[in-house]
């Protein structure tokens, strides 16, 4: 970034962002919707837990945080 704002090297064209955004969508579809951890942790300790475990521990979680960056 220069000055607060992002330069054309940085920014995702609409097409790049689509594909991101397929990626996640793929990635949610493949592991998360049927995912035994997350049904288990969101029963024993609630959503926020749940979520938190995806986001910070899942390796999968981890790569969607990742893509979503570039989303920004």
């Amino acid at each position: 970034q220069v000055n607060g704002s992002l330069t054309a090297i940085d920014e995702l064209n609409e097409l790049e962002k689509k594909q991101v955004v397929c990626e996640i969508d793929q990635l949610l579809d493949t592991y998360c919707t049927d995912c035994l951890l997350k049904k288990h942790f969101r029963k024993e300790y609630g959503k926020k837990y749940a979520h938190s475990f995806c986001i910070e521990e899942c390796t999968v979680g981890q790569k969607i945080k990742e893509y979503g960056k570039k989303l920004i």
